[in-house]
């Protein structure tokens, strides 16, 4: 059950009180004077007086214990007539009367529970799932270099430069491009173009689903970027020789140690 308010729980007692000390007098005097009835009269409405007359009056004619209290005053407790068991008709457990103490409106009630929403906090949710992704990472990595050994070349001859020169394969990529465009084009403008357009697509399809099938936009923005540069590096790898002029794997052989 809902808990009733502090200040509708004194309301409803001052409100007891008052009725108490207005029934004492009436319960002491019968209140059957005119102008007890005019004053009546003035407070409740005129077919309500008819219909408690009626009421009354029906109530007189019937039976002792079966009568009906009738309210003569507006705010006025009834005693309603006692039946056999000494206990008044109508009232509750123990004799007790009940009463409305008041209504509340629905919206006036706090609720309490949480609605669901579709984002959560950076911390603890993504940076605790990122942190364990870590450790998992580094403990896979720090496992692997126990069995397996980095493939390291001879100490480097400063009068010998290896040919072909080739870059790391994660670089190769930059170094494809050095052949075909000028280095400004190449090493500046093509990879700040690629960096711009990724940090901007956030903002350009910024559709919440995580279906490939609704984010046509990311995914082949995606798809593209990866693909440009998967062709750049395996040019480098396979299809470079010597003087990184292009050969043909199956006829020349591959230049570069795994």
């Amino acid at each position: 059950m809902t808990e009733i308010p502090e200040h509708l729980l004194k309301r409803a007692q001052a409100a007891r009180e008052k009725a108490e000390a207005e029934a004492a007098p009436a319960a002491a005097a019968p209140a059957a004077g005119e102008s007890e009835a005019s004053a009546g009269d003035q407070r409740i409405p005129a077919h309500l007086l008819e219909r408690s007359r009626a009421a009354k009056a029906k109530s007189e004619g019937e039976p002792s214990g079966g009568g009906l209290a009738v309210a003569e005053k507006v705010g006025a407790v009834v005693a309603a007539p006692a039946a056999a068991g000494g206990i008044p008709v109508g009232a509750g457990p123990g004799g007790h009367t009940q009463r409305l103490l008041t209504v509340v409106k629905s919206g006036s009630i706090q609720e309490v529970k949480a609605a669901p929403v579709d984002k959560v906090h950076t911390w603890p949710h993504l940076l605790a799932a990122e942190f364990v992704a870590s450790l998992a990472c580094m403990a896979f990595t720090f496992v692997f270099s126990i069995f397996v050994n980095a493939p390291l070349l001879q100490y480097a001859n400063i009068n010998r430069t290896p040919n072909p020169s080739k870059a790391p394969w994660y670089f190769l990529g930059l170094q494809e491009l050095l052949t075909m465009f000028h280095p400004m084009v190449a090493g500046v403008t093509i990879p700040g173009v690629g960096l711009i357009v990724m940090i901007l697509a956030p903002y350009i399809d910024k559709n919440p689903s995580n279906k490939p099938e609704d984010r046509k936009f990311a995914t082949s923005l995606m798809t593209v970027h990866v693909m440009f540069w998967a062709v750049l590096v395996i040019i480098g790898s396979f299809f470079r020789g010597p003087g990184f002029n292009f050969t043909l794997p199956w006829r020349d052989g591959i230049f570069f140690d795994l």
